[in-house]
């Protein structure tokens, strides 16, 4: 089962190697990864999902509340929380086909934020769902390149 974690940390060198490392050193495999800084500088917030199951889970959240960088983390799987992915995709765009992809593009409200001669460039945030929709209705027109942010999470509401 695919598990979300939230995790504020200092934000200083070495954190993430040392968040990383611990993961790494028992085996466990991040799907996704995000870090960015908080409205303080000092903090940064860490999405990181993982297949795992409950007592892995448990062990890996043990884990990290012991490391000393760590100030908060909250598991949010089952919670009610709001997750959103960044995704750039290049695919071939032919001017014949380019109305055709930015249709498509407006359907899925995402946005065409490059156009070359043979390749255009979309932006799309959404939920993983939104994103493998997009992904698959695109396919067709020859996808070149996708770049991805992997999920970033918050709980809903006043929990934080």
């Amino acid at each position: 089962m695919k598990h979300t974690i939230s995790a504020l940390v200092e934000n200083k060198s070495g954190v993430l190697a040392r968040i990383a490392s611990l993961f790494s050193a028992r085996g466990f495999n991040i799907s996704s990864l995000a870090v960015g800084k908080t409205d303080d500088s000092t903090i940064s917030r860490m999405t990181i999902v993982l297949d795992a199951d409950e007592k892995i889970l448990e062990q890996v959240v043990k884990q990290l509340r012991k490391l000393i960088d760590v100030i908060k983390v909250q598991d949010l799987t089952g919670q009610n929380f709001v997750a959103r992915e960044l995704v750039l995709i290049k695919m071939d765009a032919t001017p014949a086909r380019r109305v055709e992809i930015m249709q498509i593009v407006s359907l899925f409200r995402a946005r065409v934020v490059d156009v070359s001669t043979r390749s255009l460039s979309v932006e799309v945030t959404g939920d993983e769902k939104k994103i493998a929709g997009m992904l698959e209705v695109l396919k067709e027109f020859g996808i070149k390149e996708v770049v991805r942010t992997g999920r970033i999470a918050m709980a809903r509401g006043d929990k934080s």
